[in-house]
């Protein structure tokens, strides 16, 4: 992290500043000072450039405005102070208080409270409109500053003793806190300042010390709540006046005064710390007295009071970030993740990757690859790494350029400082450094997968300690006891090359490491401690840049003579530079770098500057005389939504300058230049202009000094061609502007030219209008090609209805049946299908598609004409279509059916789902089956007692099964002796051969008879309750008929009750003496029902009254006549209904009130 001063403002008639606050959404600056001065300031850049953004824009005041009436000896300015002039304040919220002043206010973490402290210990604390929400008298006690938590539900008041005591929300004391860093402090001492940071922006790793409090002896604790027993303690050395964290809780500016020995006056200074205490840098600041300090809202500057001055602050952040073929990998922090968000974004194609990765360190790139340094997931189970140690602490990951991670590799030293190159990993602690060789499989077969497993032991992750001497041979072992042993002069910086490894250290030596193997070759020393160090592409050249932002050079190989008289390898070059907070060396050129000098970049060709270039970008890349730079600052206000217009490339002059002469002065003359000045990127630029003009011979020299072998060729083949307009096309198509070169061969009439070069560029759209346009047949293996083509470019894209049209086209059948699939058009697929001959390969892939969907009918068709009858049954079996599947199996004599279907059959009884293997067996005409299970059923529910309409139902099911079993039958008889004999013959035949089947069976004959007895119970009940006791006596006789199916008790009950109701006693009577004669009731039931007849039949005469009526009923016998299912009463009349399906009579005249027959619910024709 890297500060500067950058720009002064002066306060008229110099007042004295007292406070300065920065607006972090407005940008408003407001500074109170001595006399009540009160300013409100507004800093804006001004500029239309797209290149100067950020900080290398300028900044002018847009607004300067005093506000006047404030009077007392001090002003604390509240952030969000705008309010001020946008709301209208109650007079109790306004500070007319003559007895005391205001000594801190703070605004809670959403901005809709705020507490105002006085020095004479009254609180208030007001809403965002002004209103008080309450008041409170701390009497005894001096106030002096004031914090909310982020939750809102702590308050902390900061004493004039220092003392800081904890509120809740309502003004209530909970507890002193203890104050770990004024231990062993004497003497008088006040608060500098309390920041709580409220997490609005994210947290830099999970459980992060947020609340600073900073005393004015330089004493001060970060904590990470307000009863944190363990805080980060950290000692400043300095007299401070104020503390403020930056937006993002990640950096602590604390500002004050320093004793310096070699002056007599304290020297101004801010020093910044990060959340843990570690120390990122001190700013120095002329004047005689800092008074407040203030950040700005994205913590790019900070605003400082001194005197009667405000001094704005440059900050250079160290963003986590990297760049990786075209890809610009960052990380930020978001209020509703713990973790890091990491954006993998691809400048070339505009598209990025999210990663989200827990306690982020470090991203390190390389080449395609970028390493991200980690802790380790605490929760994670960890495999035994190579050495044998657990526990490892530390990841790094791996990843390539879209952010998939390739490998990770557990460590056991906190990867301080990590380097990468294209083939090594170095991560390095303040003690011990270690190299990992990774490899990345790009294609690699399993033989050499497992090689690579084999060889994982044979040492290609070490470590090294920083003060061993290592020779280079393999001696070096990943052995972590050397990370723990400790070192007087820590790591500081590394960089490493393809061949070499750096290692800084803070006394100001440099170590020099061969690389693969690591052998110590040589050791410097410098004047410096190294913050950033970076080799250039040849190894021969270090640049330094230090902790105070000087850019140094050392050459590693001179070999100089020192003071003594000795023979060194290593010179410091005189080149030095400062405010210095980024450089680059140029890829392809030992002598190029690039750096960033506050707002400028700068590019040195030999330690030569060129005219400097107003950016404030972070350097990605310097390669082919370009540098791409990337503006991160603005790319982190809105990190969800990078802008291309961020990534900005600058070329150098060298370029430039051959470009200029190219086009102003001529091609002979520009040649002369580059060869004067020669670069790959610069013959490159002079082979493309020479072409531009067709001068041949240039070309071809220029492709020749940059190594285009392609090149040669294609000007070796315009040689061959002797048209100039044709020489003019193909130059035109080399250089992409193809719109133009077809134009060039369509006016040459060449048609087949201009449509070869829309097959090369795959633009079939093209090639389609150029081959319907064109006189003459198309070819139509082109044409087909180019539809087919087209259709592959909408179904890519999922318009399967665009890509149809021109499937058809094409005639591409399987392409077509795929979309008609995902279309969901099955009656197009189906249309396909029938189009196809027979046996055709596409046939099964259709019908499996049909089976997918349940499409049942259509599939078989499709198996069938294929000549697959055993994937068609199959298919019948998996949709549970048994009748089609034992129809196929039949016609194709296949054998398997039946046993398929008993077994699948027994397998669903063994689950209990009885009802299943019905409808099993009813699918697959096995009626018969099915009706014996139905009847099983029927009677378990008839012994469970449940609704008689449910057994109803249920018999009615048995008994309709049983004639769909009589229908097939006769229908197959039928199919026997046709031609033979009559109808009734074979119907006849039918039947006698059920007879033999069914002889066991009770069912067959009497289907009905359980639908009868149910149907008959429920009716006589039905009737009584209606008042048609008559009806319901006669309904209730035909029971007893039924004593099989309905229990006798239940039956002579109701007709005892009915009997009873008509007054029909003599019948009553002998249901009575059937019920106590019952063996299924016990003693005492019995005994009920003599009683209960005693009590009747004391009353009444068991006799009947209409006995004429009932004499038929009562009698039976052969002679019985039918019974209407309606009424039940017996049918005497030559006209009735006969149901059609199971045979039952109704009354003529009652037939008319019903629309479906009463016993089996089928539909009266």
């Amino acid at each position: 992290m890297f500060f500067y001063l950058s720009k002064k403002i002066a306060i008229p008639n110099n007042v004295k500043l007292k406070c300065v606050s920065w607006n972090k959404d407005q940008g408003f600056i407001a500074c109170g000072g001595e006399d009540g001065l009160l300013k409100v300031l507004k800093l804006e850049t001004q500029t239309d450039d797209a290149k100067l953004r950020g900080l290398a824009a300028p900044s002018n005041l847009s607004m300067n405005q005093t506000l006047e009436g404030h009077s007392g000896e001090s002003l604390y300015f509240m952030e969000c102070f705008q309010l001020l002039c946008e709301s209208s304040w109650y007079e109790e919220m306004i500070n007319n208080r003559n007895k005391s002043v205001v000594r801190s206010m703070s605004w809670n973490a959403d901005g809709q409270k705020i507490c105002i402290v006085y020095e004479d210990g009254a609180v208030i604390v007001g809403s965002v409109d002004g209103n008080r929400i309450w008041g409170k008298d701390l009497k005894g006690i001096q106030l002096c500053h004031v914090a909310w938590s982020a939750d809102s539900k702590i308050l902390l008041f900061g004493m004039a003793n220092g003392e800081i005591h904890i509120y809740d929300n309502q003004g209530n004391f909970i507890m002193k806190m203890k104050l770990n860093c004024l231990v062993n402090v004497t003497g008088a001492i006040s608060i500098a300042g309390i920041h709580w940071y409220h997490g609005t922006e994210g947290y830099v790793e999970p459980d992060c010390p947020c609340l600073a409090i900073c005393f004015d002896n330089g004493r001060c604790q970060i904590m990470r709540h307000e009863n944190d027993q363990n805080p980060v303690l950290i000692d400043t050395g300095m007299y401070v006046v104020s503390i403020q964290w930056n937006h993002i809780g990640s950096v602590l500016a604390v500002a004050g005064s320093q004793k310096v020995v070699t002056q007599d006056k304290d020297v101004n200074t801010v020093q910044f710390y990060t959340p843990f205490g570690e120390h990122l840098g001190t700013l120095k600041v002329p004047g005689k007295q800092m008074s407040a300090l203030s950040w700005e809202g994205g913590g790019l500057k900070i605003a400082l009071a001194v005197d009667s001055f405000i001094y704005f602050a440059n900050i250079r952040p160290d963003y986590k970030w990297g760049y990786c073929s075209n890809t610009v990998v960052y990380a930020y922090t978001r209020p509703d993740r713990p973790e890091y968000c990491v954006i993998f974004w691809d400048t070339k194609n505009n598209e990025k990757y999210v990663k989200y990765v827990k306690s982020l360190l470090s991203i390190t790139t390389c080449g395609d690859f970028c390493i991200l340094a980690t802790k380790a997931d605490e929760n994670h189970p960890q495999e035994e790494n190579e050495m044998g140690t657990f526990g490892a602490t530390f990841v790094l990951v791996l990843c390539n350029s879209i952010g998939t991670p390739l490998d990770p590799k557990y460590i056991d030293i906190v990867p301080l400082f990590v380097a990468m190159t294209k083939t090594h990993v170095i991560a390095a602690s303040k003690e011990a450094f270690y190299t990992w060789q990774y490899r990345v499989a790009k294609k690699l077969t399993a033989l050499e997968i497992n090689q690579i497993t084999r060889s994982r032991k044979e040492g290609r992750e070490r470590i090294y300690h920083i003060d061993d001497t290592p020779s280079g041979s393999v001696d070096g072992v990943l052995d972590y006891s050397k990370a723990i042993q400790g070192t007087r002069d820590p790591i500081c910086a590394i960089t490493a090359s393809d061949k070499t490894l750096i290692v800084g250290r803070e006394s100001g030596a440099i170590q020099r490491y061969s690389l693969p193997n690591v052998g110590l070759i040589q050791k410097y020393s410098l004047n410096c401690r190294a913050y950033q160090l970076s080799l250039n592409c040849n190894s021969s050249r270090l640049a330094i840049i230090d902790i105070s932002g000087a850019l140094t050079f050392f050459d590693l190989d001179a070999r100089v003579t020192d003071s003594t008289g000795q023979q060194v390898t290593g010179e410091l070059l005189k080149l030095e530079r400062k405010d210095v907070w980024d450089m680059k060396w140029a890829k392809d050129n030992p002598d190029l770098f690039a750096m960033m000098e506050k707002t400028r970049m700068y590019v040195f060709r030999n330690l030569d500057p060129e005219e400097p270039i107003q950016t404030s970008g972070y350097i990605c890349n310097f390669e082919d005389l370009e540098i791409k730079s990337v503006l991160l600052d603005e790319i982190l206000k809105n990190p969800e939504h990078p802008n291309k217009d961020y990534i900005i490339n600058f070329e150098i002059r060298s370029l430039r300058d051959s470009r200029a002469l190219i086009e102003k002065v001529g091609i002979e003359d520009a040649s002369q230049f580059i060869e004067d000045n020669p670069h790959p990127r610069l013959w490159r630029l002079l082979a493309e202009a020479a072409l531009q003009k067709l001068d041949l011979h240039t070309a071809e020299q220029a492709f020749v000094h940059c190594k285009d072998y392609q090149g040669i060729k294609f000007v070796k083949r315009l040689g061959n061609l002797q048209s100039e307009p044709m020489r003019q096309a193909e130059v035109a198509a080399y250089f992409g502007r193809f719109e133009e070169a077809e134009r060039m061969y369509l006016d040459m009439d060449r048609r087949d030219l201009a449509i070869g070069l829309r097959l090369k560029l795959g633009d079939w759209f093209r090639v389609l209008q150029l081959l319907k346009t064109g006189s003459g047949d198309a070819d139509d293996s082109l044409l087909e090609q180019a539809h087919n083509a087209i259709g592959d470019y909408f179904a890519d894209r999922q318009k399967w209805l665009n890509a149809v049209q021109y499937y058809v086209q094409g005639r591409n059948q399987e392409r077509l049946a795929e979309c008609y699939y995902m279309l969901e058009d099955y009656e197009g697929l189906e249309n396909l299908a029938s189009s196809l001959p027979e046996n055709h390969k596409l046939l099964p892939e259709i019908a499996q598609m049909f089976v997918r969907v349940g499409m049942c009918e259509q599939a078989v068709t499709a198996f069938l004409k294929c000549n697959q009858p055993k994937a068609a049954v199959d298919t019948c079996v998996h949709l549970n279509q048994w009748n089609k599947a034992v129809e196929l199996a039949k016609n194709h004599s296949m054998k398997e059916i039946g046993s398929l279907l008993a077994r699948y059959a027994s397998h669903l009884l063994e689950k209990n789902k009885t009802l299943d293997a019905i409808e099993l067996y009813r699918k697959a005409n096995y009626f018969y089956d099915a009706a014996k299970l139905m009847f099983k059923i029927a009677d378990e529910e008839a012994k469970k007692r449940t609704k008689p309409l449910r057994v109803k139902k249920l018999y009615v099911l048995s008994a309709l099964l049983i004639e769909q079993y009589h229908e097939q039958m006769k229908n197959a008889q039928r199919g026997k002796v046709k031609g033979k004999s009559s109808e009734a013959t074979s119907a006849l035949a039918g039947l006698l051969e059920e007879e033999v089947l069914s002889t066991t069976s009770r069912f067959t004959d009497n289907a009905w008879r359980g639908a009868e007895a149910y149907h008959f119970f429920i009716l006589a009940q039905r009737q009584l309750y209606q008042g048609y006791v008559d009806t319901a006596l006669k309904t209730a006789l035909h029971l007893r008929d039924y004593e099989d199916i309905i229990p006798a008790v239940e039956i002579y009950s109701l007709l005892a009750i009915c009997a009873c109701a008509s007054r029909a006693f003599g019948t009553c009577s002998k249901a009575f003496i059937k019920l106590e004669s019952l063996e299924t009731l016990s003693s005492e039931q019995k005994q009920q029902y003599e009683d209960l007849a005693l009590e009747i039949f004391t009353k009444h005469t068991p006799k009947d009254n209409r006995k004429s009526e009932l004499d038929s009923l009562l009698e039976g016998g052969e002679g019985k006549l039918p019974t209407c299912v309606a009424t039940g009463s017996p049918i005497t009349e030559y006209q009735f209904w006969m149901c059609s399906v199971c045979k039952h009579c109704v009354l003529a005249q009652e037939i008319g009130n019903y629309n479906f027959c009463p016993l089996c619910h089928s539909s009266v024709a």
